[in-house]
């Protein structure tokens, strides 16, 4: 390069810097401990003589000054940027999974929900695949495509009469022949949460059960995964397709609470569930995990109206409030009581259950507020009623608080259940009742199904017994908890 045209791309830095500096609203300190912390070594009195083209910076120097003022513009989304002396390096991946898998994430950055099935399509075609989503429903019962160009007649499919359901209730990929031509099908996951499946077609002359074709589908299920988890929470494209009907106000509210349905840590896996979803109203659960524990809890606010929902919503987030900063059962309950008390001094109240699980020994130590009490499944039976911690509603004081333990066993199962679960009644005023439940939460051990598909199964008897229109709420959260070194889910 002639060392005129170098001096004039110098210059054309130094001008561009300048203005830069003018609009990021930095001081000429605040630029200087940036810059400094990105290893410049010029002072702040060489960095202002350059700023004003009193003295020349040599090229790195003048390059991490423009890094330090291009990180600013980037916190301020203005689309100029200072230009480097040395080139960046050759863009991303072109070819192979990578490419692939780049390309889903470049497609997304700053793409409303409704532009993932097109960049989901892009990167299979950058792996030779063909790939259409399809998202399960609130319900659980149907999985819906997402619009798919390549062949917009995609019907949706029953989550319980279908392949595509089977491989979503299993969490197994699994694969058809039609026409001469594979197709798996991939559960569709965000971690271990269940958000529905992938159809994915290979080219001609990959066998389904190929090792890198399998290893691919799984990096795209957790990616796309992720990415319907992240994108539904900046646009309701995904939630639309997702909805069958409207949602309540107070379900609404409700809804927009929970934590995950689904939830593992080594050695320990959960899942929950609501109904009726578009109408709850005053049922709520929460937790948390760590590598040393799990907390758990589960709130029925009584009535079945916005109102109940608020008290709901008040109860989960003093709960949180107290148990974020390290405070323990007794922190969280009295919190509980004072914010529904405080907040709602008509007689408002809720019936919960707050529980925590050591996940090193099994120590289990719990508190039940009015509520129903949790059961507990060891080698698949139902071989106790946790009843003990027992105390007055939450917002109708603490009376005499205390705190109940029990030891847990690995491959013991904790259920936590409303009180809408046992009193569905069908037409003639039978019960669901306990003894019901206890037999199918035995049945359901001894399938081996997992926490979410038991939720799921159990949600759906409870809605045939009562004829498909539940008149309470019903919620259940369940748990399971094996040695660090087996898997829970």
């Amino acid at each position: 390069m002639s060392s005129d045209r170098q001096a004039s791309q110098q210059d054309e830095q130094r001008r561009a810097l300048a203005l830069a500096f003018s609009r990021s609203g930095l001081t000429p300190e605040q630029l200087w401990t940036r810059y400094f912390a990105l290893g410049g070594a010029a002072g702040l009195m060489e960095v202002e003589a350059y700023l004003h083209g009193l003295m020349p910076l040599p090229a790195l120097q003048r390059d991490m000054l423009a890094h330090a003022i291009n990180e600013r513009l980037d916190e301020l989304t203005w689309p100029q940027r200072v230009p480097y002396t040395f080139p960046a390096r050759g863009s991303g991946p072109r070819t192979g999974p990578l490419a692939g898998l780049v390309g889903l994430l470049d497609g997304m950055h700053k793409a409303p929900p409704e532009r993932l099935p097109a960049a989901a399509a892009r990167a299979g075609r950058a792996l030779g695949l063909r790939i259409a989503i399809y998202l399960v429903d609130y319900d659980q019962q149907t999985l819906h495509p997402l619009h798919d160009p390549e062949d917009p007649r995609r019907a949706p499919l029953g989550v319980d009469t279908s392949l595509a359901g089977r491989a979503f209730r299993t969490v197994q990929t699994l694969t058809s022949d039609s026409g001469g031509q594979h197709q798996l099908w991939v559960p569709l996951l965000d971690g271990v949460e269940r958000l529905g499946v992938l159809a994915v077609t290979p080219p001609g002359g990959v066998g389904p059960h190929d090792p890198e074709l399998r290893m691919w589908c799984r990096w795209l299920s957790a990616l796309i995964g992720h990415l319907v988890t992240v994108s539904t929470g900046y646009g309701d494209g995904l939630d639309a397709i997702r909805l069958q009907r409207q949602r309540t106000p107070a379900a609404d509210l409700i809804w927009q609470l929970l934590p995950p349905l689904t939830a593992a840590t080594e050695g320990f896996a959960l899942a929950g569930m609501l109904e009726p979803c578009y109408e709850v109203g005053g049922d709520a659960f929460d937790y948390t995990l760590s590598p040393e524990s799990a907390s758990l809890a589960i709130f029925d606010a009584v009535g079945h109206t916005l109102r109940s929902g608020f008290v709901a919503a008040a109860a989960l987030a003093a709960c949180r409030s107290n148990r974020r900063v390290g405070h323990g059962l007794f922190e969280q309950a009295r919190a509980i009581d004072e914010t529904i008390s405080g907040q709602f001094p008509d007689g408002a109240f809720a019936t919960g259950v707050l529980a925590e699980l050591d996940l090193g020994s099994g120590r289990l130590r719990y508190l039940n507020a009015g509520h129903p009490p949790p059961l507990l499944l060891r080698s698949g039976r139902v071989v106790k009623r946790l009843g003990g911690g027992r105390r007055p509603p939450f917002g109708r004081g603490t009376g005499e608080l205390t705190i109940a333990e029990e030891t847990l066993q690995p491959g013991d199962w904790l259920v936590l259940h409303t009180d809408g679960i046992t009193e569905a009644r069908d037409d003639a005023g039978e019960l669901f009742g306990e003894s019901r439940l206890t037999d199918f939460l035995e049945r359901e051990a001894a399938a081996q199904h997992p926490p979410p598909e038991t939720a799921r199964r159990l949600i759906k008897a409870v809605l045939a017994h009562q004829n498909e229109a539940l008149r309470d709420d019903a919620s259940i959260l369940l748990a399971r908890w094996t040695k660090s070194d087996e898997l829970a889910l």
